[in-house]
């Protein structure tokens, strides 16, 4: 899974969050939901990002967006969904078919699972995991629009997909991250969502925190 992410104001990341922060939807957000822009450090499930998705025109573009889908029923938002299941699932399927984005981070956070010796799942110690060689972690993810009050704006889950062996030892899921000359295929709703699993980065380093 993926409940925490980083991102540094570094000369890759930069560029995101001052399209998503100098734009019109970014300050009506700020002052409609309250929410401020989080720019840089770590982040956490409700923050308000920047995230990459397709414009009206279907060009790659920049957007805030509020991480989590709220969902009737649900007393929190769903930060999380499975690629193995999205396509199917009724809350996530008309997002995986048509409104796919993408969520630049420097690293994303886990925390060590582990069998105690009663049995139960125990959390450990925190890491940072970014993909090997690369300083950006570009993190697949689902986007849709809701309302609050008479104002509409876009939130966003993050993919997870069965963890690779540098990751498993952590934690049985990881991120859907992809390869930066990936993103304008995925986020294209003409693209077979599935077809891009295959693409999935999962050679990945990781150090204590």
């Amino acid at each position: 899974m993926c409940c925490r992410y980083y991102m540094e104001m570094s000369p890759e990341l930069r560029p995101y969050v001052e399209a998503a922060g100098h734009s019109q939807l970014g300050l009506t957000m700020i002052e409609k939901l309250g929410k401020p822009m989080i720019k840089k450090g770590e982040v956490c499930p409700t923050n308000m990002v920047p995230v990459i998705a397709p414009n009206k025109n279907g060009q790659k573009s920049v957007f805030p967006m509020v991480w989590g889908f709220n969902i009737k029923g649900l007393d929190q938002p769903v930060i999380n969904a499975r690629v193995e299941t999205a396509g199917e699932k009724k809350s996530f399927k008309d997002s995986w078919a048509s409104h796919r984005c993408v969520i630049p981070a420097s690293w994303y956070y886990e925390w060590e699972h582990f069998v105690s010796d009663n049995g139960k799942i125990k959390t450990g110690d925190k890491y940072a995991i970014q993909p090997s060689g690369s300083s950006v972690t570009y993190i697949a993810g689902l986007y849709k629009i809701e309302k609050y009050r008479d104002f509409t704006y876009p939130v966003f889950t993050i993919l997870t997909r069965q963890s690779d062996e540098s990751v498993k030892k952590i934690h049985d899921r990881m991120p859907f991250i992809l390869p930066y000359s990936a993103i304008d295929e995925w986020i294209d709703p003409k693209t077979n969502a599935l077809d891009m699993i295959k693409n999935s980065i999962t050679d990945m380093v990781m150090e204590k925190v």
